[in-house]
């Protein structure tokens, strides 16, 4: 469970994440760290994530007690023999704002990452509000779809026997139909949700992206 208990924020927008990731409960205080859950959760690389996941305390050189709670530690997949990530996200107008504050902290959890072979990132705007979390909302809705495995198993073969191709032109090898293409597409970007077929989605994605057979 989250170290810091997150109170309800009048200012911010705070709230628990769906998550099949999160060790505990996900919880977010800004609409920033909702993004960023969002991301973590879609990644495949990721393998978990836990928010708030310790209290670092030190004594400054007054002997008085401070403490910091990073916001997320995050666990990669073992095939990628990645050291896991300890995470502050905040939007730079407040790093800048508060750096006085806030430096001793990050120095504190530079050391303490280091001890335990992990990786201090701080994690900004610029690094979460990107086309692909664009990309990961759009596609967000068609992760839980209910689609038909006949439509699954049609477009994998067609895709298969494509290698590389982009939706628009993919849906035309399947049908002439141009209401059977439309019925089609949940399928095709919910096998994109659940990463069963490749493109870059660090570019905004449309019917003339390229994608790619996986398999």
């Amino acid at each position: 469970m989250p170290i810091r208990k997150i109170p309800k924020n009048y200012r911010n927008v705070t709230g628990v994440a769906a998550s099949g990731k999160a060790v505990g409960s996900a919880q977010f205080e800004s609409t920033l760290e909702r993004d960023f859950l969002a991301l973590l959760d879609f990644s495949p690389e990721v393998g978990r994530y836990e928010v708030q996941p310790i209290k670092i305390e030190w004594r400054n050189k007054h002997g008085n007690i401070r403490s910091y709670t990073p916001d997320v530690l995050i666990e990669f997949i073992p095939e990628l023999n990645r050291c896991p990530w300890l995470c502050e996200v905040k939007y730079r107008a407040d790093i800048k704002k508060n750096w006085a504050t806030l430096r001793p902290k990050f120095k504190q959890a530079i050391r303490y990452a280091k001890q335990h072979s992990w990786r201090f990132r701080l994690i900004t705007e610029v690094e979460i509000r990107t086309p692909l979390l664009a990309n990961v909302r759009f596609l967000a809705a068609f992760r839980l779809r209910d689609i038909p495995a006949t439509d699954i198993e049609t477009l994998l073969a067609a895709l298969s026997a494509a290698h590389k191709t982009t939706p628009g032109s993919l849906l035309q090898t399947i049908t002439n139909d141009v209401w059977r293409r439309a019925e089609y597409i949940p399928a095709l970007w919910h096998l994109l949700a659940h990463h069963r077929i490749g493109a870059d989605l660090n570019v905004e994605l449309t019917m003339d992206s390229p994608i790619w057979s996986l398999s």
